[in-house]
């Protein structure tokens, strides 16, 4: 017997898919044993968000789409932050809501709305699951979700369609997509092989079309043979071994990295933008460079954006293009004779060096990252805790920063670790997080305690929402709404089965991190900060 539920189940199994996070009502029971039977463990979560930020991770891990599951009505409305977020932060997930047979929703409204109509917005598609079109609708689901930029796809799931047996005809096989393209012949090509060529001074930014093409080994190869300086998005951390002289590190949302690197990109005679989106970046970077600058674009899609202008565009993946580019140029040809990049490298570390007095974020970070071992990953939620981090934790692979950083949404840090964890199962995992953020999402440390995952989270406390209280002062208003009262995370953690600790010196820091890596289950590192700690950090 073979339901519409179990093709749709196959199909996500034969893409390699292995877990499946949600929430689950009534209208879903057919899809969860089904995903169950067909070799998908399905995760349970307490909030659909939290789920569809757990399937991101465990995409991160292992490169299979990410599946949440929700139930009609306030289960696929619950969701949408989730899939706002993979819509901008280019995450292959696969959305999967129950809902009512299409006859009985003509006459029945409790908990009804169009799914399709909510979510079309913010999906790359969205169909409605028909019998005998099963099949082909899967597959048409997941490649779009995997096709140029990964995005998230909706599929409704009627109970009967789910339900129902059926005789369609379906492959146990996942066709995969098309091969990378290559540069097409042309004036730029031309172009862009003539600047690079004669270039001097090149510099290259890469970013999170250059992470999905797992372009990591090929651009690190065309930077140490052409000597060529990398500035990454956030989301490209780890493209090129941040050990490495020539990586100037994360940029886009600190001011203060700004003023070091954005002079430097503007002295380039050949700037090579490889995969880079700028939909991560903030204002600093909306034209951050003349009209007509020496800018060559790599990518695999048009750009709309409007962000900056470019001298050339190569409609390509990066390593094909990258492969062009270095024909072009001889490997022993100087580039920034006068070591400018290694300067302004220097200079950044000095900028974001641990804080004088031996406490604050800083340190802290700096700290963890000394401590925890070079591969563990690191996930950061959104607020002022994460522009810090971002400059200061260094990754010697990619993905090893995972943060919404396109949408930029809170309670994303702490499921993100977890799905990573669960899937990958061997590197250590830390979430940065602020005590807003943390509390967004409490309910899941239930979670890490059934699934006995042993996630360290690292909880900045100051009792404030600090970037909102900066900009609050910087624009001379008033402190309203940012400030809350401290709550006891070392207590929670224990109530939720974990271990919790206040953390006030760098010396107990240091110790409770090497504690936790030996841990069966979750530690909570309560570091409480100065309120205004950020001030000037970033």
């Amino acid at each position: 017997m073979t339901t519409g539920a179990d093709i749709i189940a196959g199909k996500l199994f034969a893409a390699g898919c292995r877990h499946a996070f949600g929430i689950p009502g009534g209208e879903v029971l057919a899809l969860m044993q089904a995903l169950d039977q067909a070799g998908l463990e399905f995760v349970l979560v307490k909030h659909e968000n939290a789920g569809g930020f757990m399937a991101e991770g465990g995409w991160h891990a292992n490169g299979a789409p990410g599946v949440l599951l929700a139930t009609l009505g306030p289960g696929a409305a619950n969701a949408v932050n989730v899939v706002a977020n993979a819509w901008q932060d280019r995450v292959p997930l696969i959305f999967l809501t129950g809902c009512v047979d299409h006859g009985e929703a003509e006459s029945y409204t409790h908990q009804v709305f169009d799914h399709q109509q909510l979510l079309r917005p913010i999906v790359k598609a969205s169909f409605s699951a028909r019998s005998g079109a099963l099949d082909v609708m899967m597959e048409k689901a997941l490649a779009i979700a995997l096709d140029g930029q990964p995005g998230p796809v909706h599929i409704d799931v009627p109970i009967k369609v789910a339900e129902t047996e059926t005789t369609e005809a379906w492959s146990k096989t996942f066709r995969s997509g098309p091969a990378a393209l290559a540069p097409a012949a042309g004036p730029d090509l031309e172009t862009a092989l003539e600047l690079f060529a004669k270039a001097e001074r090149p510099i290259a930014i890469a970013g999170v079309d250059a992470v999905n093409e797992n372009a990591s080994a090929a651009i690190s190869d065309f930077c140490r043979t052409f000597q060529v300086p990398l500035v990454t998005s956030y989301k490209g951390k780890g493209l090129l071994d941040e050990a490495n002289p020539l990586a100037l590190g994360g940029a886009g949302l600190s001011p203060k990295a700004d003023n070091h690197l954005l002079p430097l990109i503007n002295r380039s005679d050949c700037i090579l933008l490889l995969g880079y989106d700028p939909i991560e970046m903030r204002i600093n970077w909306r034209g951050p460079w003349a009209v007509d600058a020496p800018v060559v674009d790599v990518t695999p899609v048009l750009r709309t954006h409007g962000m900056h202008a470019v001298s050339a565009t190569l409609r390509s993946a990066v390593t094909p293009a990258l492969e062009h580019l270095g024909k072009a140029r001889a490997a022993d040809k100087p580039s920034w004779p006068d070591g400018e990049p290694a300067r302004i490298r220097a200079d950044l570390e000095k900028a974001f060096a641990p804080e004088p007095t031996g406490w604050g974020p800083g340190t802290v970070f700096h700290t963890l990252r000394d401590t925890l071992p070079a591969d563990t990953v690191a996930t950061a939620d959104s607020g002022a805790h994460r522009i810090l981090v971002s400059q200061i934790w260094r990754c010697p692979n990619p993905r090893g920063m995972l943060q919404s950083s396109a949408l930029c949404t809170m309670g994303c840090a702490v499921p993100l670790a977890m799905g990573h964890r669960l899937v990958e199962g061997r590197s250590p995992v830390i979430a940065f997080v602020g005590d807003a953020g943390l509390e967004m999402c409490l309910g899941e440390l239930s979670t890490l305690r059934d699934l006995n995952l042993p996630v360290i989270i690292c909880v900045l406390v100051d009792t404030s929402l600090s970037l909102i209280e900066l900009k609050q002062r910087s624009s001379q208003r008033p402190n309203v709404g940012v400030d809350f009262g401290e709550t006891d995370f070392p207590a929670v953690a224990k109530a939720y089965g974990g271990h919790g600790v206040w953390i006030e010196n760098a010396t107990d820091l240091k110790a409770e991190a090497e504690a936790a890596l030996s841990r069966d289950g979750f530690t909570l590192l309560a570091c409480r900060i100065e309120r205004r700690a950020y001030d000037g950090a970033f």
